[in-house]
């Protein structure tokens, strides 16, 4: 299908202006002054809005609900000269509606990036479709794999479940701090399926518990094996909300450090913030009792939830992470700077290490050694990796 792009503004100059650009990209280019003439059209995947936020007649916040309620599945650019704070608000929530927001703009329009932003669309979308023509028309493509409980039991019993490991650097000495164990399953018939396609299952059916006790055991092994070669690595792991109303979690892992004489600081649990919303006593004992054998405790995605201060107060954690969300986006957004500014100072003051997670690229890496941040990961540093290749891996920032 051809691509049609709909500029939606009441200014006039400015939807010329867009006009003017869009139309040497894409051919189709209507103009929409009025929004509710707008919304009264059939949009397609393969459609392009550009939306601004500031019209007198309907806002763009209203169009964007509208469109949330059409399941909408065009891709969306949002466009405000009122301030970054107000656009950014306003992509968060399109996002949070399930729109496809594909970029936001703040007027005057830098005109150089939107023609750059549009042409590179434009090229991907032609190369979609030539890859899309070349196919056998009577291919089925790579069958999307949904697991069932029993696979997943099956992929525990058969010991399907491998871990990989992303490196974390710290950032003053650029040298190897430890690393995050991040679970995979290796399906016999269709490779490796990452986590996102069975964890939720895997809480849903109670068998949480069992895929961390493979987590543990896994990164625990690899632990001995690296400190058999004088290698010492601390490995975080996630855990989940039940795994912390398990009473039995904290002597677990203390027998298993004792069976194969690991120093407990080594391990570091990583619990979201999302897990920790409603904590019960229970989990406030277990996690106080893991603190009390040596074990490390982070706070993951940092910044996420609504109780943040109140967690870092009642709970005895040791390591911040700050979400990628806010990290990803410090070089142009002065309100994420800010957020990571803020997480690094506090988690000083209460003698915390601050991870930074979703770190992409170098200005972001410089950005954060300005501000002080201990430790980095992300893909610019290296993606998660098997133990081997971890073994043969270095650092090159």
């Amino acid at each position: 299908m051809i691509n049609r792009v709909f500029i939606v503004d009441d200014d006039r100059l400015t939807c010329n202006l867009l006009k003017t650009i869009i139309e040497p990209i894409f051919n189709l280019v209507e103009v929409f002054q009025h929004p509710r003439e707008f919304l009264t059209l059939a949009l397609y995947p393969e459609d392009i809005i550009l939306l601004d936020l500031m019209m007198p007649e309907m806002d763009g916040v209203e169009v964007i609900r509208h469109l949330a309620q059409q399941n909408c599945p065009a891709s969306l650019m949002l466009i405000s000269g009122y301030d970054s704070g107000v656009l950014h608000s306003a992509e968060t929530l399109a996002l949070s509606c399930g729109l496809n927001v594909t970029k936001t703009f703040t007027k005057p329009i830098n005109t150089e990036v939107l023609t750059s932003f549009l042409t590179s669309l434009s090229n991907r979308q032609a190369q979609r479709e030539l890859v899309s023509s070349n196919n056998d028309k009577g291919s089925q493509g790579k069958f999307d794999f949904i697991p069932t409980e029993q696979d997943l039991r099956d992929a525990i019993d058969n010991k399907q479940l491998v871990l990989y490991y992303q490196p974390q650097i710290n950032m003053e000495t650029q040298s190897v701090h430890g690393a995050e164990a991040l679970i995979r399953w290796l399906h016999p018939e269709f490779g490796i399926i990452p986590p996102d396609k069975f964890i939720a299952l895997a809480e849903q059916t109670g068998l949480i518990e069992q895929l961390t006790e493979v987590v543990i055991q896994l990164a625990i092994s690899q632990s001995v094996q690296w400190q058999k070669v004088d290698k010492t690595i601390r490995l975080s792991i996630n855990i989940s909300a039940q795994n912390i109303n398990s009473l039995k979690l904290p002597e677990q892992l203390k027998m298993l450090v004792k069976q194969y004489e690991l120093d407990p600081s080594l391990i570091v649990l990583e619990l979201t913030e999302s897990t920790l919303m409603d904590i019960e006593v229970t989990s406030l004992d277990i996690l106080t009792r893991l603190r009390l054998k040596g074990f490390q405790l982070s706070i993951d995605d940092f910044g996420t939830g609504y109780s943040s201060l109140s967690q870092l107060h009642k709970i005895p954690f040791t390591e911040l992470k700050i979400d990628q969300s806010f990290v990803a986006n410090m070089k142009k957004e002065n309100e994420s700077k800010a957020i990571v500014q803020t997480c690094i100072m506090l988690a000083h003051k209460l003698n915390m290490e601050v991870v930074a997670e979703g770190v992409e690229d170098k200005d972001t890496w410089d950005l954060l050694l300005a501000e002080g941040c201990d430790i980095a990961q992300g893909y610019y540093i290296a993606k998660p990796m098997p133990a081997d290749q971890f073994d043969k891996w270095q650092f090159k920032g």
